[in-house]
């Protein structure tokens, strides 16, 4: 009978996650897959968040790794070994079941432009809400080159914190090289970034947790609501403009069902300061009304117009995704086009 071996867990999680990246790297445009490679170098090397980092040692990691990638891009991911016998690397709810006694948690799952992440990290604490599991993990001790502060498989929600204040923190620092941003400025100054970035970026982790957990409940709520036929939509539009186009859709339907009635009624300044200052590209473009309503409040102080807005929104949004799936269903293949055609005139203006 197999027994549980920790080293043999983590060194087959991270040997997944480098045949990942080693497929999907190159998708990542250049400027993007630089930062998130010296970041993966930084978390390897343990190095503190406000250290720089050597980049002699970081380019000579780099060609290493890329070297690592040649040889593997094409193997097979690796069993997931188990007390109980191996398991396929996406069973995460059965490999979950095995290793939450040992206070780890695992997700095998699938991200934008179907990239497989793969993680293990150590278990904080679990709950449920609205019939979903929430597991909240802290030290990570396998991740790929990218670690999204929040995902959502199988009526389950992963919120890794450590992802999180690291990409809290790359966001203090693009914000401090180039300072048009003034929402992302409002939210650090709220939580006193210029006093003590250490202890601000603490307490922003606190808050914005509980934004990913929001959002993510979105996700999934919306997710049920919609079903597989928007799975379907997504591989059809697969690496189109029209891909981004229903991404930010579902995106604002989930928002507009829970991550912003979560803000408005928590009455955090900082943390909607933040929303706002990620509120950009396809989802500004599709709801402007949000973005003036946001500015209405900040020079009114009252909450009611903006939360009259995202009401207006949780039902345009639906209403809205379901169109696009009327319009897969109706014309399979040639949807993109129709969904890219459609979108503009229902913008809420």
């Amino acid at each position: 009978m197999p027994t549980f071996n920790r080293d043999e867990l983590t060194h087959t999680v991270q040997h997944n996650c480098h045949i990942s990246d080693a497929r999907y790297a190159g998708d990542l445009s250049l400027c993007t897959f630089l930062l998130k490679m010296r970041e993966l170098y930084r978390w390897e090397h343990d190095i503190p968040l406000s250290q720089d980092m050597p980049r002699a040692e970081v380019g000579d990691w780099m060609n290493q790794r890329g070297q690592l990638w040649d040889g593997i891009e094409q193997a097979a991911y690796a069993p997931i070994p188990l007390a109980s016998g191996p398991a396929d690397p996406f069973e995460s709810s059965r490999i979950n079941s095995q290793l939450l006694g040992h206070g780890l948690v695992y997700s095998g799952g699938y991200g934008r432009h179907c990239k497989p992440h793969f993680f293990l990290g150590e278990l904080l604490r679990h709950e449920v809400r609205d019939g979903f599991d929430i597991y909240v993990t802290g030290r990570e001790y396998a991740r790929d080159l990218e670690a999204p502060p929040g995902m959502f498989l199988d009526r389950t929600l992963f919120i890794r914190t450590e992802a999180l204040r690291r990409w809290l923190w790359e966001k203090y620092e693009e914000w401090r090289w180039n300072r048009k941003n003034e929402a992302m400025g409002r939210a650090f100054a709220a939580h006193g970034f210029e006093n003590d970035p250490e202890a601000a970026l603490d307490r922003m982790v606190v808050t914005e947790m509980q934004s990913v957990i929001l959002h993510e409940l979105g996700e999934a709520q919306a997710g049920v609501q919609l079903g597989t036929a928007w799975e379907a939509l997504i591989a059809e539009v697969f690496r189109s403009r029209a891909e981004i186009v229903v991404r930010a859709v579902r995106d604002l339907y989930a928002d507009c069902l829970s991550t912003l009635p979560g803000l408005l009624a928590r009455n955090d300044p900082a943390a909607l300061h933040f929303y706002f200052a990620n509120f950009l590209g396809m989802r500004r473009t599709l709801f402007p009304a949000l973005a003036e309503a946001y500015g209405s409040w900040l020079e009114s102080g009252d909450r009611h117009a903006l939360a009259d807005v995202v009401d207006q929104g949780w039902s345009h949004w639906r209403d809205t995704a379901w169109t696009l799936l009327a319009l897969h269903a109706e014309l399979g293949e040639q949807a993109g086009t129709a969904i890219e055609a459609r979108l503009a005139p229902r913008r809420i203006a």
